[in-house]
């Protein structure tokens, strides 16, 4: 059996649970799959001597050539029984990779046991009452948190309720432990857990491609050691160090430190700023620094102790809101702390690495690159007038350089410079052939493109009020000298930029234009929605307006949409669940930031909140978007049947659903269908 046949039989699969990357079955119904899916099964099974009773759940991956066997030995008789063992099979390699939770303090938990069986089975109507149990409470509203005991339990205990021995709801009653006058011994050590996956920080050095094997990594305060040992397994040199649990590494400096999640649990102030300082001592680029975010609700729910709260398990936790961790990284360390995402900051030694980093994060991506392969480049001497068709391969590469760039090369910046010299072009020959083989049109935008990337760039570093920097990149010293003619005239173009986004007519006016520019929707007057796919194609004062929000909140990776306030000086970021995958996707995050007061709200939506539709998605995409046609055709169809829709809101998810069935229709994958009692 092939990947496509595997993949053919698992979405023939019509029971079980079914998610974007995977369908997970109760082991008692594995004989309801096709029957060469489940010939193949049973041969892997059996070669790896995976006994049958050591598993009870199969994932089978949409995506990807393998399966999964996992175990939950209290599937049987508890509500949310933890995962103990897993073993997944690669299809391809034929290797299998098996992980233990038994002695884990936080393994993964499952929810909804029903939906995990076949539709036949007696067992569903009593498991759907421990399902229905949790919805009422609001229990399912952010995914995100449950997956794992420690983030299920909280959720609970935020409700006002815990679990008993038998794994029933009950209402919370408070221990005596939280209501003592002094704390027992804080145990630290317990903060630590274990991870099946990358920690956030060392995830977001990922993205940023600081895991390349070309940067040393010193984990510090690495608890149990699970990062260390996924990085190591991709030959990354990574050391780490933690005071209970590696206390013997021999500390030494590397280009990146992290400190994750670490300032948080120590609850002496003095020794909370010492660890942050001797952290920062050991990075020679880079030092990671991230902590746990929260608010008064949080700390209503455990007993207070200094500046932060001790739990029920008696470690302690400080809790500090996105503003006051930076501002409590930059005193203590007197640098300017970034912001990747909430809760996590980076704080760079390497000024140069800093700058780098900086510009990448403005740089908008170019549409004329068209080949991902580069083609041999093979050179003829010729006269001038022939010489582009000759070497049209390398002048090609030459001139997709200096689209890239907005302006020619210089050496150093076209890697075949070498060649140009061989057929007697210079560097200022070589960009004159082009520009009148090309013309001007397209360079013209490259050139209006790099002035916006980078005037924004300068405008953000006056809203960080970020100190100036002795040494710069050598090729930001070359943009300056042609875009702006020297760095003074730089700063002063965009520190007028800067403050002009504080004019709300110029907002205005601005999301008039780039309501004409890109996919997105406009109230007149009130507000601007687009994808942050087009952030950097927006008019530099809109580029500059969310860009200070984002720097007050950090990377916009998991955020789908955002929302340019005209005059209330805000920007809200909007995080839908499965943005990509749904017709109607519902709001699963929302993060309003306040450029005035220069503070951020986030909105976690749990108990009674109902998750808002997004309707017309449709609006905030385009062809480069995968199944774009397809939902403008959805859209369509929706507003044809007289569904009441302004822009982008619409009835709730339960208003929809009623109205879409007395219309005779249903929601079915990404399609309109008939319902069956309409068509009969």
């Amino acid at each position: 059996m092939n990947f496509t046949e595997f993949s053919n039989a698992v979405s023939d699969i019509d029971f079980g649970k079914s998610l974007p990357g995977a369908v997970y079955l109760h082991r008692d119904h594995i004989n309801r799959v096709p029957s060469k899916l489940r010939a193949l099964l049973d041969v892997i099974v059996s070669k790896l001597k995976v006994d049958a009773g050591s598993w009870n759940i199969l994932k089978l991956y949409k995506r990807d050539f393998k399966f999964s066997l996992l175990h939950y030995p209290d599937f049987e008789q508890y509500p949310y029984p933890p995962l103990q063992k897993s073993y997944t099979i690669d299809l391809v390699r034929l290797t299998m990779r098996e992980a233990d939770y038994s002695d884990s303090e936080n393994p993964p938990i499952l929810h909804r046991r029903e939906a995990f069986l076949h539709q036949s089975d007696p067992r569903i109507e009593e498991y759907f009452k421990y399902t229905k149990e949790g919805e009422v409470l609001g229990l399912y509203a952010d995914t995100k948190k449950i997956g794992s005991r420690k983030g299920w339990e909280r959720t609970i205990r935020a409700k006002g309720y815990q679990l008993d021995d038998s794994g029933n709801l009950k209402k919370l009653e408070l221990s005596n432990s939280l209501i003592e006058s002094e704390p027992q011994k804080i145990q630290r050590h317990k903060t630590a857990i274990s991870r099946s996956s990358l920690s956030i920080p060392m995830f977001l050095l990922a993205q940023k491609g600081f895991l390349d094997r070309s940067y040393s990594i010193l984990d510090y305060g690495c608890g149990r050691g699970d990062d260390i040992r996924e990085l190591e397994a991709h030959g990354i040199n990574a050391i780490g160090w933690d005071p209970a649990y590696c206390p013997d590494t021999d500390l030494k400096e590397c280009d990146i430190v992290n400190l994750g999640f670490v300032i948080n649990v120590i609850e002496d102030k003095e020794e909370r700023t010492d660890c942050l300082k001797k952290a920062y001592s050991l990075a020679n680029k880079m030092l990671l620094v991230s902590a746990m975010l929260g608010n008064e609700r949080i700390y209503k729910r455990f007993k207070p102790y200094k500046d932060g709260v001790i739990t029920s398990r008696n470690t302690f936790q400080k809790y500090f809101f996105q503003s006051e961790l930076k501002s409590y990284v930059e005193s203590t360390l007197n640098e300017t702390a970034i912001a990747l995402s909430p809760g996590v900051f980076a704080v760079f030694r390497d000024k140069i690495e800093e700058q780098k980093y900086l510009l990448e994060r403005q740089k908008t991506r170019r549409t004329w690159r068209q080949l991902s392969v580069k083609p041999e480049i093979k050179i003829e001497k010729k006269s001038a007038k022939d010489i582009y068709e000759k070497n049209s391969s390398l002048f090609d590469e030459y001139w997709e350089t200096a689209l890239d760039l907005g302006r020619p090369p210089y050496i150093g910046e076209f890697e075949n410079i070498e060649l140009l010299n061989r057929i007697g072009c210079s560097n200022r020959k070589a960009f004159n052939i082009c520009l009148s083989h090309h013309g001007d049109t397209t360079y013209k935008v490259s050139q209006e493109r790099r002035t916006n990337d980078l005037t924004t760039y300068f405008a953000l570093e006056y809203f960080t009020k970020r100190k100036p920097y002795q040494r710069m990149p050598e090729s930001l010293k070359k943009d300056i000298k042609f875009f702006f003619m020297s760095y003074s005239n730089a700063k002063k173009i965009a520190s007028e930029a800067l403050y002009s986004v504080s004019e709300p007519e110029i907002i205005n006016e601005a999301c008039e234009l780039a309501s004409t520019l890109i996919p997105s929707y406009l109230n007149h007057g009130h507000s601007l929605i687009f994808h942050r796919n087009f952030l950097n194609h927006l008019p530099k004062e809109l580029r500059i307006y969310v860009g200070c929000a984002a720097q007050l909140y950090g990377e916009l990776e998991t955020i789908d949409l955002i929302k340019v306030h005209i005059r209330s000086g805000k920007v809200t970021f909007l995080g839908y669940k499965d943005f990509d995958g749904r017709a109607i996707p519902l709001l699963e995050e929302r993060i309003k930031v306040k450029l005035r007061e220069q503070d951020i709200d986030f909105f976690d939506y749990v108990g009674d909140y109902k998750p808002q539709p997004l309707y017309n998605k449709s609006m905030f995409m385009d062809e480069t978007f995968e199944g774009y046609k397809k939902q403008a055709k959805f859209d369509k169809n929706l507003s044809e049947l007289g569904i009441e829709i302004v822009g982008e809101r619409g009835p709730s998810s339960i208003e929809l659903e009623a109205q879409l069935s007395n219309l005779g229709y249903v929601i079915r994958g990404n399609k309109l269908h008939k319902h069956e009692s309409a068509t009969s």
